[in-house]
């Protein structure tokens, strides 16, 4: 079985975040970046189920050369082999194309993604690529097993799970729970060196969207006490400040 893991560069959590050129661009300078966490446990769960030669893993990302000690460490963790599409990823529109184009090149059973990106949290890239490709889709899956050319599919719904199954090849968005983040050792450290990364150049897509600006979060205001026997006070403040009642 050929799996293939979509891969995105997202900064930290811990890092500050600032914008420059009039709020209309993101300021990278001093942020650290990871593989999205939600990747990662994709690509955990691809390597699971590769593991005792039952498969291979590639991993894909659209990004620029800045991102490759990230493209490692997914090779660490344990895929086979990673491909860099050398662009700037602008939006999931874009990324998408860029995947749907190397996949059509390619022959995978199964194509993982995050349920979404921890930086935009879009969760649009994996419902593009299954629409490009024409393939069967299924996100925030909680449960991936395979059967013979079927996948059975756990995923979370409103108000509790159901479980769907996928003749392959099939496009899944996993979510927490799927597996556990597998944690790079040093001879997947070592190994990840050698492994091939292989970059390719962008296809021309369309721009179908842009960024006019962006905004941090208003701060959260200061806290008012209120005397546990002063019901009227409380609520005053719910109907004229929070504007909840």
């Amino acid at each position: 079985m050929k799996i293939l893991v979509c891969i995105s560069n997202v900064p930290d959590t811990t890092s500050k975040i600032t914008f420059t050129d009039n709020n209309t661009a993101f300021n990278a300078a001093g942020v650290q970046y990871i593989i999205n966490p939600y990747d990662e446990i994709a690509l955990s769960k691809a390597v699971e189920l590769a593991e005792g030669g039952k498969g291979t893993v590639t991993v894909i990302h659209v990004g620029e050369a800045s991102s490759e000690p990230t493209i490692r460490k997914a090779l660490a963790i344990g895929a086979d082999e990673a491909v860099r599409v050398d662009a700037v990823p602008r939006d999931a529109w874009f990324v998408a194309n860029q995947i749907a184009q190397y996949v059509k090149s390619q022959q995978f059973d199964m194509i993982l993604t995050g349920r979404e990106s921890i930086d935009y949290n879009g969760s649009k890239v994996q419902g593009y690529l299954a629409e490009l490709l024409r393939l069967p889709s299924v996100s925030i899956a909680k449960k991936i097993t395979v059967e013979g050319d079927t996948a059975v599919i756990e995923r979370e719904i409103e108000g509790g799970k159901e479980v769907v199954s996928a003749t392959l090849p099939v496009v899944v968005g996993t979510a927490e729970g799927v597996a556990e983040p597998k944690i790079p050792n040093m001879r997947g450290i070592m190994a990840a060196r050698t492994k091939p990364l292989t970059v390719i150049q962008p296809v021309e897509v369309d721009s179908l969207s842009r960024i006019s600006a962006y905004e941090t979060p208003t701060p959260r205001g200061a806290v008012k006490l209120i005397d546990k026997d002063d019901i009227s006070q409380l609520v005053a403040l719910l109907h004229t400040e929070a504007k909840v009642i």
